[in-house]
């Protein structure tokens, strides 16, 4: 049944997730027909991709249904924002009726009782959810692996990862799986993984939208936001995330084509884990970071050098407010030795530590976000690379190897040379978390071996709809 009404629409992968929405909100498309194309996307890509982990074909196709009869007896005016739309959950996020893994074999994989905040919100607005995807265990990481379930590959290149934590989402993006996702950014969890899989990506600014939010976390850091193959399709999918109250004059989607006012934007390869982990950026890193800047100054912008000291306590301060959930995860002793070498040694440590060192992590990191947002103040926008390396192959930062015929493989490596690996990999988004800003990872390059690279542009508190406009300026250019 579901490629026989896949057969029916083959354009139905050509379309953007607006002119989707409207395709079905207009009737012209039945939810059961969009439903049907995107799990048969799923059915032929996803075991070379592992993009999911679950997938729950049967529960979307009776949601499909019942979108098409509601639209049958409501009519178009009384239809919810997304009406019939496809989409898939980050498996750190409850879906009623589906196991939440966490990425942990560590964990017992009951189904969840209830959505989660994120779900419900979007399930409420029309979606039909089609699964969940992969990530790192308890969405710790950059890359996507765990001892679940495959790992997330990158579509551009099956060697390599897709990113993390919200990995799978990308991949599933990027390779047509869904039109577009809910991810969530503690860390760089979405930009991160929009960067490699030439996404674009949008961590909001703390507290905009209000089901992004995660237990345990202490310092703040979590967010939801979108990530899509267009900036129009994030303003769609943020326009569903943040409550009516909160959005600019007529939403953010009719908002995106326009082009923002001149703007000071800031340029920067500072980091603060550049005193405990000294890296290197690569040549394709720069090559995106300056053609995004050549693009910025050809919209008429003025883009200038910015020079940001960070103090170098911060690596100590994010790490011990990071991986602090962790440690009181609830996992039974004789399960402890499932857990992935980072984990199991990161949680060990948290346990070990007082909640006194806790807080004084929590007491540094309020007072980086003050100095930080006054140097980042200077300018309109910050922009550095959104990675400095190119997508790392799969196992590269456990030091073992993942390939499709001998998962789960080894995982050789130690905690510290990983996290390590991921800091240097990533070391322009965690400090953005910390300070509760917005900020989009942009597709602006390809390598000369196909892989994507982004920037990265941060903004002020409330400037989401700036940071979607540049994307849209950056993709017309």
């Amino acid at each position: 049944m579901v490629d026989s009404l896949a057969i029916q629409h083959p354009e139905i992968g050509q379309l953007s997730a607006v002119e989707l929405r409207d395709a079905l909100a207009g009737g012209e498309l039945p939810a059961r027909e969009a439903t049907a194309h995107f799990l048969s996307v799923i059915e032929s890509r996803n075991k070379h991709l592992g993009a999911f982990i679950t997938v729950t074909a049967e529960q979307a196709m009776s949601d499909a249904a019942a979108a098409d009869l509601r639209y049958v007896r409501r009519g178009r005016k009384e239809l919810p924002f997304l009406h019939g739309i496809p989409l898939a959950f980050k498996d750190l996020t409850d879906v009623a009726g589906v196991p939440t893994t966490h990425g942990s074999a560590a964990l017992e994989h009951k189904p969840a009782p209830e959505d989660g905040a994120l779900a419900a919100s979007l399930k409420a607005q029309g979606v039909v959810s089609l699964g969940k995807t992969q990530v790192p265990e308890f969405g710790l990481t950059a890359y996507s692996e765990n001892r679940v379930a495959p790992p997330s590959r990158n579509p551009y290149s099956l060697a390599r990862s897709s990113g993390g934590s919200s990995g799978g989402s990308a991949a599933a993006v990027a390779a047509g799986m869904i039109p577009f996702a809910p991810g969530t950014d503690g860390g760089g969890s979405i930009r991160i993984p929009a960067g490699a899989c030439g996404l674009v990506g949008l961590k909001p600014g703390r507290g905009l939208v209000p089901s992004g939010d995660s237990a345990g976390d202490a310092a703040k850091l979590v967010v939801a936001g979108p990530l899509a193959r267009n900036a129009a399709d994030a303003a769609l999918l943020l326009d569903a995330l943040v409550p009516a109250r909160d959005k600019p004059d007529g939403g953010y989607l009719a908002n995106v084509g326009r082009a923002p006012e001149p703007l000071r934007i800031g340029v920067s390869l500072d980091s603060p884990w550049a005193s405990t982990y000294p890296f290197e950026v690569e040549a394709e890193a720069l090559d995106a970071l300056n053609h995004g800047r050549t693009l910025l100054e050809q919209a008429g912008h003025k883009v200038g050098e910015a020079d940001i000291r960070y103090d170098n306590r911060y690596p100590q301060a994010f790490t011990t407010a990071w991986t602090a959930s962790v440690g009181s995860a609830r996992i039974a002793p004789q399960r402890e030795a499932l857990l992935t070498p980072l984990t199991r040694t990161f949680r060990r440590r948290a346990q070990q530590r007082s909640a006194a060192k806790l807080n004084e992590a929590l007491g540094f990191l309020r007072q980086f976000q003050q100095d930080t947002i006054a140097q980042y103040s200077q300018w309109d926008v910050i922009l550095t690379p959104t990675l400095a390396q190119t997508p790392r192959p799969i196992g590269w930062f456990t030091g073992g190897g993942h390939s499709t015929e001998q998962w789960p493989g080894e995982w050789a490596g130690d905690a510290d040379e990983d996290y390590k690996r991921q800091c240097e990999y990533a070391p322009w988004s965690s400090m953005v978390n910390v300070c509760g800003l917005p900020a989009v990872s942009v597709p602006v390059h390809t390598t000369e071996g196909g892989l994507p690279m982004g920037i990265q542009l941060i903004g002020s508190m409330g400037s989401e709809l700036r940071l979607l406009q540049l994307a849209a300026v950056l993709e017309a250019a």
